[in-house]
């Protein structure tokens, strides 16, 4: 799907007020709530907006450790890539994961409550994983920027 400065608009608006409603929207970028309506559909439906979700305060909610883990696995054949993905999927801890290059394999962003929590998560799920060969773990003190604002291309 080609966006056009429309399509990007009313991305923009809906990225800084996602419950806005398509009158606010139309209001806000020009446009009537009709084709507003049939625009976040297309976009949608095409998989640029993947969905809609509150934005938490992960330490107000109780989880205000985020653990950065470098994930290094013995062998790197599709397989094994496979197998570890799905398994980081099925935990709720793990709410970043990426496939990198360089010389580790995945980064992981895990939230716990505390390092006793992320100890029992290392010990239980993490170590246990086939395949897994090093992990090394790194803490934030401070968030700088967290954000779900994309910038413009």
């Amino acid at each position: 799907m080609k966006l056009d400065h429309i399509d990007r608009k009313i991305i923009a608006a809906l990225q800084l007020d996602g419950r806005m409603t398509t009158q606010q929207l139309g209001d806000r970028i020009g446009l009537s709530a009709s084709p507003c309506a049939r625009r976040i559909r297309l976009l949608e439906q095409a998989g640029v907006i993947k969905g809609y979700a509150a934005i938490i305060d992960e330490a107000l909610f109780g989880l205000p450790v985020s653990a950065f883990a470098s994930i290094k696995l013995s062998r790197q054949h599709e397989d094994d890539l496979d197998r570890f993905a799905k398994a980081v999927s099925r935990w709720p801890e793990v709410v970043d994961c990426y496939l990198m290059t360089g010389q580790r394999d995945y980064l992981l962003r895990i939230v716990v409550s505390d390092l006793a929590e992320y100890e029992r998560f290392l010990k239980e799920k993490l170590t246990r994983l086939d395949g897994v060969a090093s992990i090394e773990t790194s803490f934030a003190l401070t968030q700088v920027k967290r954000t779900t604002f994309l910038p413009e291309t």
